[in-house]
């Protein structure tokens, strides 16, 4: 795994080993992905203004979220069907996330089940990804098993109504290799998705599943069943934030659902600030997610008031690679650049970046 130095090389190696329905899949956005290469570009756009002579001899990436000790301010969003990269899929990235000491989203639609996840890491910490189903039966059966299987929180996907339009996916008339199923559920809900009209067969396994008519009372109905914080993802208006959490929402996580949703939409790291200015009063935790590939993008998101940042696809890239040791492989890379990136940049501790060790590339513009 060394020969990998970063989250590039993984990506690399993964695309060549991935078969092309799935390889497409997992890296494909919106329509014309415009909002996919923005995740990435808009990083490129920021400037870090480091310090000097600063004593950095103790750096310390740790950092708390919903009072949770992590050691590295970088987790794992929920990607679906994660065994299609891997055999052990889910598994395998929980437990690497187990081993690097922080936090696994695991996604409703996933390969792996909520009790297989937990069985395989107790000692992570995991969270549950939801979509709220048109059968209000369907999510709270989902709600309760990641309770009492010990998951800390529920991560509510607010941004889908329905799946956005995915053009590779249309193309390669997308589902999921028969050898699979969906693992949270039984019947056909586990086993709809591995047919096809003739589109993509996940938008068509959603269109009649999720429920269109959501709105922020839903937020009241899911705190009535469980006691698991609520985080929104998928925010990213600081009037939604604001809405989120005056419903009851205890964490925003700003995510363009890696840019598979509406294409045209901001980069995740240029919604950042409005929305940490929005909730500053509230003294509520903000996170991060697309487009974060190095160690300088997690600080940058950090400078910007993210508490913690997520990451998707680079944790597939581990995974298809090499299973466990390979998402283990990319949080170190990302662990290593972020070291370096706190200790040159003279901000040893995550607690002494500040919102001015990062600016606009027009900053420096100025006549």
């Amino acid at each position: 795994m060394q020969k990998y130095i970063c989250v590039k090389d993984l990506e690399n190696a993964a695309l060549e080993l991935l078969p092309k329905a799935t390889r497409d899949y997992y890296k494909s956005g919106a329509t014309e992905e415009q909002t996919l290469a923005e995740n990435s570009r808009a990083f490129r756009r920021l400037r870090i203004r480091p310090k000097c002579l600063v004593n950095v001899e103790c750096a310390d990436m740790r950092t708390k979220v919903l009072g949770n000790e992590v050691c590295l301010p970088v987790g794992i969003s929920p990607s679906a069907m994660q065994r299609m990269a891997h055999p052990e899929g889910e598994v395998a990235n929980v437990k690497a996330a187990e081993a690097e000491g922080t936090v696994y989203i695991l996604s409703t639609i996933a390969t792996s089940s909520i009790e297989e996840v937990a069985r395989a890491a107790p000692k992570a910490i995991k969270w549950f990804q939801l979509y709220i189903y048109n059968d209000r039966e369907v999510t709270k059966n989902l709600v309760s098993r990641a309770e009492q299987a010990g998951y800390k929180a529920l991560v509510l996907t607010v941004d889908t109504p329905l799946f956005g339009i995915r053009r590779a996916d249309i193309r390669n008339k997308f589902t999921l290799p028969p050898h699979l199923k969906l693992a949270n559920f039984d019947g056909d809900l586990s086993t709809k998705i591995q047919s096809t009209k003739g589109g993509s067969g996940l938008n068509e396994y959603v269109n009649g599943l999720f429920d269109k008519s959501l709105t922020w009372d839903e937020i009241k109905w899911l705190k009535s069943i469980t006691r698991m914080p609520i985080i929104a993802k998928g925010i990213l208006r600081s009037d939604d934030a604001v809405k989120a959490i005056e419903a009851g929402c205890s964490a925003i996580l700003v995510s363009n659902h890696g840019a598979r949703q509406l294409d045209g939409v901001p980069a995740t790291i240029e919604a950042l600030p409005e929305i940490v200015e929005a909730v500053k009063e509230y003294n509520t935790e903000v996170y991060l997610d697309g487009g974060v590939t190095t160690g300088t993008d997690v600080y940058k998101a950090l400078a910007l008031g993210a508490r913690m940042v997520f990451v998707g696809r680079p944790a597939l890239w581990g995974l298809t690679v090499g299973g466990q040791s390979g998402v283990q492989r990319m949080l170190n890379i990302f662990s290593t650049e972020l070291e370096y990136t706190l200790q040159i940049a003279g901000t040893p501790t995550i607690a002494d970046i500040t919102r001015d060790m990062v600016c606009h590339e027009n900053f420096y513009c100025k006549l």
